[in-house]
């Protein structure tokens, strides 16, 4: 008499419907965009409202402010360096290819997103490490390929760039000035100063991704 075999179940993989992907980013869209105009305690509902999606399948996403706030930032981070990624792409002037990596960088307004960075996140969360470490390395790509055409002045640091950005992209949420409109310019007479060759001495060394986390 044959024993019969068991036949091993296969389980289902159940993937998210394409609706279901597509109300999730424009849930991080909506997110990002007001947390740059009205700072972190927007409500969620109105989070919500721009999406075009009702208060429940928020929360089904995201049950709190801090997975959404974790959210944005991941995808800023990572869309980051896919403007690196194209950068690097690029074979013909590699100064030009900075100049539209630090815009396409500014146009993410990370730095509107530190302070829900540091009231979320633990600093040394090891996935906010890994993306940090995924922007520092590809701009330093990028710098040092202007760097070796001889385009980029050789005193500056992958620190430099990323104070330029944050400080000349940052919202001017609470103040007077709405200076917003003038980033892209102000941006510019920056990467015209990091041309080489350079008409001055920088005071100072080149600042480091190290420095500024010691600062």
């Amino acid at each position: 008499m044959q024993t019969a075999t068991a036949i091993p179940s296969v389980r289902k993989v159940t993937r998210p419907r394409a609706d279901a992907l597509r109300n999730r980013e424009r849930i991080v869209v909506a997110a990002r965009e007001m947390f740059v105009e009205f700072g972190p305690d927007v409500p969620l509902d109105e989070i919500a409202r721009r999406a075009g999606v009702g208060n429940a399948t928020l929360y089904r996403n995201f049950p709190d402010r801090d997975a959404l706030v974790r959210e944005v930032v991941f995808s800023v981070l990572d869309r980051t360096v896919e403007h690196g990624q194209a950068a690097l792409a690029e074979t013909g002037d590699a100064f030009g290819a900075l100049e539209r990596f630090v815009h396409a960088s500014a146009d993410e307004r990370i730095s509107a997103l530190c302070p829900m960075i540091s009231s979320t996140f633990d600093e040394h969360h090891p996935d906010l490490e890994a993306a940090r470490e995924r922007v520092e390395l590809i701009i330093e790509e990028i710098m040092d390929r202007a760097k070796a055409t001889g385009q980029l002045r050789p005193d500056v640091g992958v620190g430099d760039v990323m104070i330029a950005v944050a400080q000349l992209s940052r919202p001017p949420a609470g103040t007077c000035l709405n200076a917003d409109r003038f980033v892209h310019r102000h941006l510019q007479l920056f990467l015209d100063g990091m041309r080489a060759p350079a008409p001055s001495v920088l005071p100072g060394s080149a600042v480091t991704m190290e420095d500024l986390r010691q600062a």
